[in-house]
């Protein structure tokens, strides 16, 4: 690993005249969970480091009923998922959190860092962006908000800008009559990162679909609402036939990557089932080889 000059601005103003003055020998470290692995394998050579550690705007996890919840981007993926009010009005939330990579990555890595890396095969940003989440980048120039879908732009692509950290997320109050679901598949149990992963959230009577939001990730180069989709489920009483149809077109719609583990082929059938049992779970439809997690509120 290249030696390099750690520096801990107090400021977001501070950090984000660090990173412009500095350039592209220049990048901001949150937890550092992925880009010290990225520096160890000399992929990144960096000649400063500028830590978020010491800035306090980007700390903790906030909610309040008519704005939402808040949440800061140095907050830890244990945080958000030990976190009483995302436990309480968020579960979806909550257990995705519970779930990301491993222990370790979970008690260091952080949720601002997470997005800003662009992986496409990680937990938070299909869970976030079916909950309708945004961001809030911040400069010396000012703030501006993006949704997930405006920020991730491609595989490991953001829209942040090289001066800009992401200051939260922001994710809207919950409809009393919704249910969210996040489920993931993975080759092996021993495997961190999910092969394929689907995010629903539904306002929903029983089987009678309102409104939904479903969301692919993982085997897709960024997270894909799936429109066509949520346009067929949406005002229907679903059935398990409707719920067969709603994935066949999910898996009509996506361009799977294709790579050492798993092969274009392969991805889009374990997204087809993951999604067929993703929304027979959420509507009450669970058969037998359905996934073992029932849908919580939200």
């Amino acid at each position: 690993m290249r030696e390099f000059e750690f520096l801990q601005p107090g400021s977001v103003i501070e950090a984000s005249k660090m990173l412009a003055d500095l350039g592209e020998d220049c990048r901001l470290m949150a937890g550092g969970t992925a880009l010290m692995l990225v520096m160890r394998q000399r992929m990144l050579m960096p000649s400063h480091i500028v830590s978020a550690e010491r800035i306090e705007a980007l700390r903790g996890i906030h909610y309040d009923p008519v704005r939402g919840l808040r949440i800061g981007a140095l907050s830890r993926h244990s945080d958000i998922a030990r976190s009483s009010p995302v436990r309480a009005h968020y579960p979806m939330l909550a257990s995705m959190a519970a779930r990301v990579a491993n222990p370790q990555v979970r008690n260091q890595g952080t949720l601002g860092g997470n997005l800003c890396y662009g992986d496409p095969s990680t937990d938070p940003p299909g869970c976030l962006m079916a909950l309708g989440a945004e961001l809030v980048l911040a400069s010396a120039r000012g703030q501006r908000v993006l949704p997930m879908e405006s920020f991730l732009l491609d595989f490991f692509v953001t829209a942040i800008e090289p001066d800009e950290l992401v200051l939260e997320v922001r994710v809207p109050p919950p409809a009393p009559d919704a249910t969210g679901l996040y489920t993931r598949f993975k080759r092996t149990a021993a495997e961190h990162r999910p092969l394929v992963s689907v995010s629903l959230l539904a306002r929903h009577d029983a089987a009678l679909c309102h409104e939904i939001a479903l969301v692919v990730g993982a085997s897709v180069p960024v997270p894909l609402r799936m429109r066509r989709a949520e346009e067929f489920l949406s005002g229907q009483r679903v059935s398990l036939d409707m719920a067969r149809e709603a994935a066949n077109i999910v898996a009509q719609d996506i361009s799977p990557l294709s790579d050492a583990r798993g092969d274009e082929v392969y991805r889009r059938e374990m997204v087809r089932i993951n999604a067929q049992r993703t929304i027979e779970a959420t509507f009450g439809l669970v058969t037998d080889g359905g996934p073992s997690r029932e849908p919580t509120s939200y």
